[in-house]
C-alpha cells in the first residue's frame, strides 16, 4: 500500500523559510513525476511544484524564484524548499505522486 507522509508545517513570519518532507513508502517512485500541490483558506487545490524522474522541475507563477522542490530517490523522498514566504502562502501543502497518490497535507501559516 503507498503511503506518503509530510512534515515540516507549522507557523512562519513572513519573509521566512520553511522545508517541508514527504516520505513515499510502498513501491519504488524513483522513475515517478513528485509534486506539492495547495489548498488555501477559501480556495482551490493548486499545483505548486512539479518534478520529473530526470530532475526536470515546473513551478506555479506565484513560487518561481521562492520555492524550490528537490527529491532523493534513495529516500523516496521529496522535498519542498520555501523562502520569502509570503501571508499568500498559508495552505494546506500536500505531496503527491504520478497523480495517483496523494499525502494527508500539512498545514503552513504565515503569519506575524
Amino acid at each position: 500500500q503507498v503511503k506518503l507522509v509530510e512534515s515540516g508545517g507549522g507557523l512562519v513570519q513572513p519573509g521566512g523559510s520553511r522545508r517541508l518532507s514527504c516520505v513515499v513508502s510502498g513501491g519504488i517512485f524513483s522513475n515517478s513525476v513528485m509534486g506539492w500541490y495547495r489548498q488555501g483558506p477559501g480556495k482551490q487545490r493548486e499545483r505548486v511544484a512539479v518534478i520529473t524522474s530526470g530532475g526536470t522541475t515546473n513551478y506555479a507563477d506565484s513560487v518561481k524564484g521562492r520555492f524550490t522542490i528537490s527529491r532523493d530517490n534513495a529516500k523516496n523522498t521529496v522535498y519542498l524548499q520555501m523562502n520569502s514566504l509570503k501571508t499568500e502562502d498559508t495552505a494546506f501543502y500536500y505531496c503527491n505522486v504520478d497523480d495517483d497518490y496523494w499525502g494527508q497535507g500539512i498545514q503552513v501559516i504565515v503569519s506575524s
